[in-house]
């Protein structure tokens, strides 16, 4: 399988997180406010934790995060005239014994790859509350005993605890790599579905449309097994499920659970199932975000999860045929099997 090389698109200043800036679209860089020079450093700063990320060189990595965590304005930390996905939260402080207030201010799929770390940090804390998206609070009950959940309404978030930090900044803060948690790391319930079904996920949303994938490729796909659309939405696709799954993530999670492979692009979809420990196959555009490395076929985050990347932006025809061909193999080794 083929794999190709990636440029790296920073996006704001330096009293904003690595994570704030590595979330955000690419080519979205808003003008500087404190000079080119210090954008250009946030830049190759940023360059160089991202493939440092990327190489399973944490140390060197949180190297970079402490150096831009020692130049920030505390003044700053959590600033409400932000937007809640750019700010940063953790100032460093230690968490042995005292009370910690879990923020999440990204997406879905962001809390759910970084909630394998509340457990460890359950353990280190007096009391962990996590204020988390309303929809992931029935997904993550249980993730580890004495953590409280309470919604993220974003027009009344909570008051600071003794310690804040924001989900994200988890594995800097404890400085613990995503190898040292055993993935699954969530559960979920079981859904009754034909043998050999495949769940898809086609689209991203609006946050980047350059990481959806035609529905018009996805037809031989289809063909090849049972096939359960995750997609909120109504398909033509020869799909079990033609007027699509319905936006609920404990219902989502029992097909992800109960699926032989899931092949989805990259939304909270693959998180989800990385976390489940469910083999995924994630397509994924000639420049992924900073937690998939392109010159890769695995991740480190999720043991269970295969890449395909795009050898050149907008050639998903190309993923789709190795797709195709590794279908095939599986299924003649599946069938060979029996």
């Amino acid at each position: 399988m083929r794999r190709t090389g990636f440029v790296t698109r920073t996006n704001g200043v330096a009293s904003r997180s690595f994570r704030a800036i590595a979330m955000l679209p690419a080519g979205s860089m808003e003008p500087a406010a404190h000079g080119v020079t210090l954008i250009l450093s946030m830049t190759e700063r940023m360059k160089m934790w991202t493939a440092a990320m990327r190489s399973g060189r944490y140390a060197e990595a949180w190297a970079f995060a402490e150096q831009t965590l020692a130049e920030r304005d505390r003044s700053t930390r959590d600033d409400p005239t932000l937007p809640y996905h750019l700010r940063w939260v953790w100032d460093g402080r230690p968490f042995e014994g005292r009370n910690v207030l879990v923020r999440c201010y990204h997406g879905l799929g962001d809390t759910i790859q970084f909630a394998r770390f509340l457990p460890l940090l359950a353990a280190r804390a007096a009391s962990v509350t996590v204020e988390v998206q309303p929809r992931l609070i029935g997904l993550l009950t249980g993730i580890a005993e004495g953590i409280r959940l309470v919604p993220f309404d974003p027009a009344h978030p909570l008051c600071p605890a003794e310690v804040d930090v924001e989900i994200t900044e988890l594995d800097f803060a404890l400085r613990i790599s995503p190898e040292e948690v055993n993935a699954p790391y969530l559960n979920a319930a079981r859904a009754v579905l034909p043998q050999g079904t495949m769940a898809l996920c086609y689209g991203a949303g609006d946050w980047d449309r350059t990481r959806s994938v035609p529905t018009s490729l996805l037809g031989p796909i289809c063909r090849r097994a049972p096939c359960l659309s995750l997609m909120p939405e109504p398909t033509r696709l020869a799909v079990l499920n033609p007027n699509g799954c319905p936006l609920d993530i404990g219902l989502t999670a029992m097909f992800v659970r109960s699926a032989d492979l899931v092949i989805t692009v990259d939304t909270m979809i693959a998180h989800l199932a990385g976390a489940l420990g469910r083999p995924t196959w994630l397509l994924l555009k000639a420049e992924p975000d900073w937690r998939w490395d392109p010159a890769q076929q695995t991740s480190a985050w999720y043991p269970s999860v295969s890449l395909y990347v795009q050898p050149r932006p907008g050639d998903w025809q190309t993923v789709v045929d190795e797709v195709e061909r590794d279908l095939a193999a599986r299924t003649f080794l599946m069938e060979t099997s029996v």
